[in-house]
């Protein structure tokens, strides 16, 4: 049995213009960010934040994340990127680490907030789901590129690396945030504290990437470990517990139900 994903090797080039390639990754990723903005927009009024300032705050997040993306990853590649540095800046074949993006851009997000006088956790909470849904989208980049791919397998759905059928982990990460987003939405509809959101965020998305990132062959490493599942059981580990605190002591009277 196969199916469209295993059937051809695809091409990272979507189109070109004036001689330049426009890369499925770009395209993916960018995608991803404006369906991150426009839920990030019509939602802003549940939380009592002025929508035209979630952009301001979206489009420098989003520019940390990217920073930040690339930096982690540079740096857990460093061999690779030593001396180079048209190397260091060019991503347009890929070379984006999650995780850095996501810590830059939530340190900057809450330099916002306070700057801003938004309550940061109301913030977080807000942007949550629409962070996960652009990773969901953003993670077919990885496909076109033909990279975040598991080791060997006989399933169905294994895609073609190398001649070989591959696991096709950037498939398993982008359902997994797909469901995350909705479980977020019905989380934050009904949340009873600041943060509930964006901790079940932190939990359920570590939580999924922990086991997909032991099928992944191209993990960045922290010694002899996988840097993800470390960061993953860090993150979980912390939003558990967070979740477990506010939720008895700090109560948000009235946003039970919106």
């Amino acid at each position: 049995m196969m199916n469209f994903l295993n059937t051809n090797i695809p091409n990272p080039i979507a189109f070109e213009v004036f001689g330049v390639s426009i890369m499925w990754y770009g395209i993916l990723v960018g995608a991803g960010a404006l369906l991150c903005a426009i839920v990030v927009y019509s939602r802003a009024s549940i939380h009592e934040i002025e929508s035209e300032k979630t952009l301001e705050i979206f489009v420098i997040c989003l520019i940390a994340g990217l920073v930040g993306a690339r930096i982690y990853y540079v740096l857990f590649n460093w061999s690779q990127f030593s001396g180079d540095f048209l190397a260091i800046i060019n991503v347009r074949q890929g070379g984006l680490a999650v995780h850095g993006g996501l810590i830059l851009g939530f340190l900057v997000g809450l330099l916002l907030c306070l700057l801003w006088r938004i309550k940061p956790l109301n913030g977080f909470d807000l942007f949550a789901p629409g962070v996960v849904l652009g990773q969901a989208v953003g993670r077919w980049g990885n496909y076109f590129n033909s990279e975040a791919h598991g080791g060997p397998t006989d399933l169905p759905w294994g895609i073609l690396i190398n001649g070989e059928l591959v696991h096709p982990t950037f498939l398993y990460e982008s359902i997994l945030c797909l469901v995350i987003f909705f479980i977020l939405i019905s989380i934050d509809n009904r949340r009873t504290f600041h943060g509930q959101t964006f901790f079940w965020y932190g939990l359920l998305y570590s939580f999924g990437r922990f086991f997909i990132e032991e099928l992944r062959t191209d993990s960045l490493m922290l010694g002899v470990f996988k840097q993800a599942q470390v960061i993953s059981v860090v993150i979980f580990v912390a939003c558990a517990i967070t979740l477990i605190a506010f939720g008895r002591n700090k109560k948000l009277p009235g946003r039970i139900f919106y």
